[in-house]
């Protein structure tokens, strides 16, 4: 899993925080070259030349009406000048997006969440889950491709969807990310915690289970919440304050380092299937699918669409693939090759790996286990080697999407500070390191408390259901901006015109959400109606006024007025302010 860093956001330590009020204080320098000229600031201004104009950006009539507020855009001209303006390298091609795809892809579900679902939902035909999910991500994925040939700037679904559906749909969808990035990283703390404890195991160092599980469970039969008698996951949350942390000063990763994370990972899933697939026992396979024990999603064909909303974590990080669409060497090709060999990569290891494990032991001893791969290997004589290697190689993979997670999370409120959606302090950048360290420690803070206290199973079910939720949103934006801005330059295109996939896509994820558990629901309708009343109260009066008085470098515009540099020059909204 890899969630990208959305554009115009502090780097690791290494980079500077441009357009910040606090830019004066941290010592970080504004690039010229980031913004645009003064003749095409007067072209966006009068309303661009690209085909279309912004809805209430400076120049055009004022929308009065709160519909039209809320259906307010981030300029897209000013989104494509910056595109104009990078210095990035088109050297990617296929073969480079289809590993970079399957680096990310592979991860948290295949290690953590396999047995979840097959003990609790799906049963052997947990397989058929993951092809479903599969098929779902496709779909997203291709949309994804699509908004990043037009919109390269940004990595992120806030801004394709505050670019193309307006502030509320760009509003409820960054915060549905926080969600996604939060509750994503509490999950894998806690499956890097089981493997921890799996891994001390195979060297004689029980770790104690008081301090190392959570003290609530969940009862998947009675939909309920259970005290288990432990304290605290406190592994779990030692590695999320420990990310924190680094976050907090500063880290760059080192693409080496990545690549040999993503070669151990692989490694690791291929040694599985070989070295185990001899021993599976056919008999665990039957009955394949489950028969429904009388509840929605308890096995049967509902357990089997409760199960992809479960597995769908799986397949998390595609998107960073269609997020270097800037860097590719023929978008138009490589986009599509890239994304979709590298799902189907990763579905085919997928299926793999869950036939094997779930053909290993009887499903419902996965029940409440969070480290399923080198469970399903304990026991197996002569093989305990095999059972060190996937906690080795777990333990790492899982440390990297951890990191990515938590540093995703803050630079969102970052780039949703800038636009005047959540208070000034959320872009507070630290005057040394460059990072946005308030939000870093408050996002680590949450992320380990849930962690430490809440079972695996409500974590990633949320997760998922809060991911499938911004797809829906993510595929409808295609559909729109090919109604509103059809002559826009697109690098891909999504195949079969501008209704079918993206219908598709945006239906299945919605399938998904409808067959998850009522309460998994009933959790992200609670999450989301705490982001609109911020958004109501604050967000959205406010980010009217940043966008009356901020953006551009000041330079003196051809009329006269002054092009104002400021909080949200990252944002890509063009704005003017007149010399008094």
């Amino acid at each position: 899993m890899g969630p990208s860093t959305p554009q115009g956001v502090p780097g690791d330590g290494n980079h500077s925080a441009t357009g910040s009020n606090d830019s004066a204080d941290t010592g970080s320098s504004v690039s010229v070259r980031d913004y645009p000229s003064r003749k095409s600031a007067a072209s966006l201004l009068s309303g661009g030349s690209t085909g279309g104009s912004c809805i209430d950006s400076v120049g055009g009539p004022k929308i009065k009406s709160f519909v039209g507020r809320l259906l307010k855009t981030k300029c897209m001209d000013a989104l494509l000048e910056q595109v104009a303006n990078s210095e990035l390298h088109r050297t990617l091609g296929a073969f480079d997006l289809t590993l970079l795809g399957v680096g990310e892809i592979v991860g948290t579900g295949i290690f953590v969440l396999t047995g979840t679902a097959a003990a609790n939902h799906a049963g052997p035909a947990v397989v058929l889950s993951f092809v479903i999910a599969g098929i779902a991500s496709m779909f997203a994925a291709l949309c994804y491709s699509e908004l990043a040939s037009i919109i390269p700037v940004a990595g992120s679904a806030y801004t394709y969807s505050y670019a193309t559906l307006g502030s509320f749909v760009g509003w409820t969808i960054g915060w549905d990310l926080c969600l996604e990035y939060l509750v994503g990283a509490a999950t894998v703390s806690v499956g890097w915690s089981a493997y921890l404890r799996s891994f001390l195991a195979s060297v004689g160092y029980d770790m104690p289970t008081k301090w190392s599980r959570s003290p609530v469970g969940w009862d998947v039969h009675r939909e309920a919440f259970y005290v288990t008698g432990d304290y605290v996951d406190l592994p779990a949350m030692a590695i999320a304050l420990m990310m924190t942390g680094l976050l907090v000063f500063g880290i760059k990763e080192s693409a080496r380092i990545n690549a040999v994370i993503v070669a151990i990972k692989l490694s690791v899933i291929v040694i599985f299937i070989c070295a185990m697939g001899p021993h599976v026992d056919r008999s665990n396979w039957e009955p394949f699918v489950p028969p429904n024990e009388g509840t929605f999603g308890r096995y049967g064909i509902s357990g089997i669409f409760q199960g992809a909303s479960v597995v769908f974590f799986s397949y998390i990080g595609f998107d960073s693939v269609s997020c270097c669409a800037q860097e590719c060497k023929k978008p138009e090709r490589d986009l599509p090759i890239g994304t979709l060999s590298s799902l189907a990569i990763c579905t085919t290891l997928y299926i793999l790996v869950a036939l094997i494990a779930t053909g290993l032991l009887p499903y419902y001893e996965f029940k409440g286990i969070a480290h399923p791969i080198s469970y399903a290997v304990e026991g197996i004589e002569g093989f305990e080697w095999l059972e060190m290697v996937i906690n080795i190689g777990a333990i790492a993979g899982l440390t990297s999407v951890i990191l990515v997670s938590l540093m995703s999370q803050p630079r969102i409120f970052y780039a949703m500070a800038v636009d005047g959606f959540v208070p000034a302090f959320a872009a507070k950048v630290h005057p040394r390191y460059k990072t946005p360290w308030v939000t870093t420690i408050i996002t680590g803070a949450l992320c380990a408390l849930c962690a430490g206290i809440l079972p695996i199973e409500v974590l990633s079910e949320l997760t998922s259901v809060g991911t499938l939720f911004a797809f829906v949103l993510v595929c409808i934006g295609v559909s729109v901006l090919r109604y509103r801005r059809p002559n826009l330059e697109r690098k891909f295109k999504v195949p079969f015109g501008p209704w079918l996939i993206p219908g598709l896509g945006a239906s299945i994820s919605f399938l998904l959400i409808c067959t998850s558990s009522t309460h998994t629901i009933y959790r992200l309708m609670v999450w989301m109606a705490i982001g609109w009343i911020i958004y109501f109260v604050w967000g959205l009066e406010n980010s009217q006024k940043v966008m009356e008085r901020t953006i551009l470098p000041n330079r003196e515009h051809d009329d006269g007025n002054t092009l104002n540099e400021g909080r949200g020059a990252e944002t890509g909204v063009a704005m003017v302010t007149t010399d008094s």
